[in-house]
Formats: structure tokens, C-alpha cells, sequence
């Protein structure tokens, strides 16, 4: 580590302000456009496949480039490169705001997202080396709670801008932030003298464009495979075997070639690979949630998108004052091991409490501690996760590490909504074919519930046969419904139960991990 790259006083908090404000940019803007999609395809002409391109798009820029930030920052300096990331991140944020069809918007996206992916893991080196080393908890925390909160802001300011002006000032705001954070970066960060760099006839092309491949091929995949299928998809089978091709033909170059785009020679540190492993495990948890909560407020209880992302708020706050308390606890020697078990079961009590008090009409109230409890296991888990992932590395394996930890997180991230979409489809489709065989026409209790309705729809001034249709509509929808509550009911008790059968695996790392200081600063040397 280098103790010259140590900042004090004001330059260490306008640092820490601008690498946090990136990093949050980043994060928002993975969600903030899912409550304008409605706006943007009638704007657009766009239908509803195309639309949720503007997801995907992002997601894929953002995988892609994760996983090579380490080498890039190698090639032009930590400084260059993160300030390059928020030129194209800001630039392609007014072009999106400026698209006059859908497919300039879908490019425009993966462009912000090939800038947004880098300033991730770019701040949390940024952030960690401006603090010195007793201080290098509480400087994960600071940047945690940007990782951590940012999902949850994404809706709600997404839907306040919606519904104030119009969707393309949800990339408007962030110009002016980019500008500012790209003066300040240019201004105050400063990069590590890196001891060498690849020369250009050295550079692993063929890595990169397998990398690009294989997770951008996934990356689709896990998007776009519920709405088109899956498998009975030719598009989704081809780009799901070149995925996996691509991804064998990527590890084989990485682990043969001189100078990898990544070194896959890291992952044969035993705490990385299960801290990577936890880390795609708190990406699925952390996303999963964050989706399945605002889908299940606004789809079943009829909120709107303000008061669906208001509702993640004080479990976002409960997050951000656990964290600097995990940092002072890790700097006394606190065992990560213990702090990720206990986060890991309060997010297990979390999801069953959500499988205990869902209804088709749950009150606002009854989420309330529920959440705190998310907020509080969250809290637990993104600090220690990460630093027992690097404990054991040294010198420039922790930037891969962190580049690694990262990815893992985001394609977590993936796979959990992926997954919940797909098994929420099949239950509803099995839950509405039971609750459809049980009202049966020689039901008496199902006539008795008809006649009710047909009863008040004539009251109300309806003729008795567009009544009796009315009324087997109600029932309908009833089911429908029921059928779709008993499905959120289902992700949460399996997301909780998953959480529990992973808890005990945490104690299978190294003891002398948590004897040893762990350098992160030393991230991207």
C-alpha cells in the first residue's frame, strides 16, 4: 500500500463525496427507469418486449465491463479511467434523455452502462486508499451504505420524476452530478504508480471478446428468458450455448495467456471463492427483494410507485446506521464469520415474516419492522463479505478480487430476478388452475358468492345478464389475485429457507483471514 495516496481533512471528504455520489449514480440508475417504462413505451411507440430493453441494455454494459476494471485502470491510471467512466456515463445519460426511438434509447443504455459498471469498484478502491489503514472499515461502510441504499432510491425518485415532469429528466439529473464529480475527480483524486503496464501487441483481445460474450449472452438470457419462453426461444438457446462455449473458451484463455484481461489464477484463494460465492448470494437476496416488494405493493395492493419506493426508506436508513457500527466492530477484531451468519438469518426471518403477512390486502404498518429487519441483515452482510473475500489476498489480487466480488453481486442480482420471475409465472399458473377447479358451477357456496354480485351489479343499475357477466368477472379477478399473493408467498418462504441452508457454509473459511488486517486500498496496485 501506498501511504502517499492517504488524503486528511477536506480533500478526504470531498473524495469520499464524489466516489460515493458515482457509485450511487451507478446503483440508481439500475432502477429508477422501471416505474418510467410505461411513459417511455407510449412516447416511444415501443412495445412491451422491446421496452424492457432498456434494462437489459444497461445490465449487459455493466457486466461486461466489471470484471476488466483492474486491467483498465492499470492501462490509463485510476484517475483517467474513473474520470473517463463518468464523462461517458453523463454524456450518454443526456443522449438517453434525447433518443427519439427505442432503439437509440437501448444503445444509449448499454453505452451508460459500459461507463456506469466502472465506477463501482473504481470507488471502493477510491474511497478505501484515501483512508488510513485503522480508518479502512468504517471507509467500506461509507461505501457500502451508497451500494446498499442506492436499489432502494431508484423507485421512488423514478416515480416522483414521473409523475412531476416527464421521463427523460430521470437521465437529465445526472449531468449535472457527472460534471461536478468529473471536475472533482480531476481535481483531487490521484492514482498508484502501477509497476507496469501491457503493451499494446500483449493486450488479451481474444479475453476481452470472450468475456464480452459470454456475459453479455447471459446477461440476455437471464433478462429476456421469462418473457420469450425460455427455451422454446431460438434466440435464448443460441445465445445460451454461446454462452456457455464462450465462457470455456474464456477460462481456458485466461488460465494459459501471459497477460490476462482477468486472472482467473486469484480464485484459487479458498476465501475468495466463498466470498464470491456469498457475494452472488447477497446480490440475489438484495435485488430479488428489492424487486419483488414494489412489484407486489403496486401489482397487488394498487400503490402507486411513490408509495411503493417510500416504503424501502427506513429499511435503507436502518442499513446505513448498521453500517459504520460493523466497521468499528471489524476493526476490534470482531469475526466476519459471526456478522455474516447472523445478517444472513436476519434476512432468512425477514423473507418468512413476508411469507407470514402477506394478504390481497396487507396495511402499510404491517411491513414496517419487517423491513428494519432486512435493513439490519443487509447491513451485516456487505462489509464483512467483502473483506473477508480480500483478507487473504495481497498486492494487486485484491483489485481482481474486488473486480470478482462485483460481478458476482450484479449477475446475483440477475439470476434472483430472473429466477423469481420465472418460478412466480409457473406458481400462478398452478395456484389459478386449483382455485379454478374449486369453483365449480355445481358449488353452492361459488352460485351463492355469484348471485350476491349479480344481486348488487342490478342494484347499482346493470341488466341482470351484463350483471351475471360482471359478476363472473369479479370472481375472476378474485382469483387471479389470490393465485398471484400465494406466489409472493412462495418466493419469500424459499428466499428465506435458501438464506438459512447457506448460513452454515460461512465457517468453512481460514481462521488467520480474520487475524489479518486487510489491506483494500492496496485494490487496484
Amino acid at each position: 500500500m501506498q501511504d502517499s495516496l492517504v488524503e486528511y481533512g477536506y480533500r478526504r471528504i470531498i473524495i469520499t463525496i464524489t466516489a460515493i455520489l458515482c457509485a450511487l449514480l451507478e446503483i440508481v440508475d439500475t432502477t429508477i427507469v422501471n416505474v418510467a417504462l410505461n411513459d417511455m413505451k407510449g412516447n416511444l411507440g415501443a412495445t412491451l418486449n422491446e421496452i424492457g430493453w432498456v434494462i437489459t441494455a444497461y445490465a449487459i454494459g455493466n457486466v461486461i465491463i466489471v470484471p476488466m476494471t483492474s486491467w483498465l485502470s492499470q492501462q490509463f491510471g485510476r484517475r483517467n479511467y474513473f474520470a473517463a467512466s463518468i464523462i461517458i456515463f453523463t454524456v450518454f445519460s443526456f443522449l438517453c434523455g434525447n433518443a427519439n426511438n427505442i432503439w437509440e434509447l437501448v444503445f444509449f443504455r448499454f453505452a451508460q452502462g459500459l461507463g456506469g459498471g466502472a465506477l463501482l469498484v473504481t470507488a471502493q478502491t477510491i474511497i478505501t486508499e484515501s483512508y488510513p489503514q485503522e480508518k479502512r472499515g468504517m471507509a467500506q461502510a461509507i461505501y457500502g451504505m451508497g451500494v446498499i441504499i442506492g436499489p432502494t432510491l431508484g423507485p421512488p425518485l423514478g416515480g416522483f420524476i414521473v409523475e412531476h415532469y416527464s421521463w427523460p429528466y430521470i437521465f437529465y439529473i445526472n449531468i449535472p452530478i457527472g460534471v461536478i464529480a468529473t471536475l472533482l475527480t480531476l481535481q483531487y483524486v490521484r492514482s498508484p504508480k502501477y509497476s507496469e503496464k501491457t503493451h499494446r501487441s500483449n493486450i488479451d483481445w481474444w479475453g476481452i471478446g470472450l468475456l464480452a460474450a459470454a456475459v453479455g449472452s447471459l446477461q440476455y438470457v437471464l433478462e429476456r428468458g421469462q418473457e420469450d419462453d425460455w427455451f422454446a426461444s431460438t434466440t435464448i438457446t443460441v445465445l445460451a450455448v454461446v454462452s456457455f462455449l464462450s465462457f470455456y473458451f474464456f477460462i481456458w484463455r485466461e488460465l494459459k495467456y501471459k497477460n490476462p484481461i482477468v486472472d482467473l489464477r486469484v480464485l484459487k484463494n479458498g476465501n475468495l471463492r466463498i466470498g464470491t460465492i456469498f457475494s452472488f448470494i447477497m446480490g440475489f437476496g438484495l435485488y430479488g427483494s428489492t424487486f419483488i416488494i414494489p412489484l407486489y405493493t403496486q401489482a397487488t395492493l394498487g400503490w402507486t410507485a411513490e408509495q411503493a419506493g417510500a416504503l424501502l426508506v427506513p429499511a435503507a436508513l436502518t442499513t446505513a446506521f448498521t453500517m459504520p457500527i460493523i466497521g468499528q466492530l471489524l476493526q476490534r477484531g470482531f469475526k466476519q464469520q459471526y456478522l455474516i451468519s447472523a445478517g444472513m438469518i436476519l434476512f432468512a426471518i425477514f423473507s418468512i415474516w413476508g411469507y407470514r403477512i402477506l394478504t390481497p390486502d396487507t396495511g402499510k404498518d404491517a411491513f414496517f419492522w419487517m423491513l428494519i429487519v432486512r435493513g439490519l441483515g443487509m447491513g451485516m452482510l456487505f462489509i464483512p463479505i467483502t473483506t473477508l473475500s480480500m483478507s487473504t489476498l495481497k498486492g494487486q489480487e485484491i483489485g481482481k478480487g474486488a473486480a470478482f466480488t462485483g460481478m458476482m453481486r450484479q449477475l446475483g442480482g440477475s439470476f434472483g430476478i430472473a429466477i423469481i420471475t420465472t418460478f412466480m409465472a409457473h406458481q400462478n399458473y398452478v395456484y389459478k388452475a386449483n382455485l379454478n377447479d374449486n369453483l365449480t358451477v355445481n358449488s353452492a357456496i361459488t352460485q351463492q358468492r355469484v348471485h350476491g354480485l349479480q344481486q348488487n351489479f342490478i342494484a347499482h343499475g346493470m341488466a341482470p345478464n351484463v350483471a351475471l357477466q360482471s359478476a363472473y368477472k369479479v370472481l375472476d379477478y378474485s382469483t387471479t389475485k389470490q393465485a398471484g399473493v400465494l406466489s409472493y408467498m412462495d418466493v419469500f418462504l424459499y428466499l428465506g429457507l435458501a438464506f438459512l441452508i447457506c448460513t452454515p457454509f460461512i465457517f468453512f473459511v481460514k481462521d488467520k483471514s480474520i487475524k489479518k488486517k486487510v489491506l483494500l486500498a492496496e485494490a487496484a496496485h
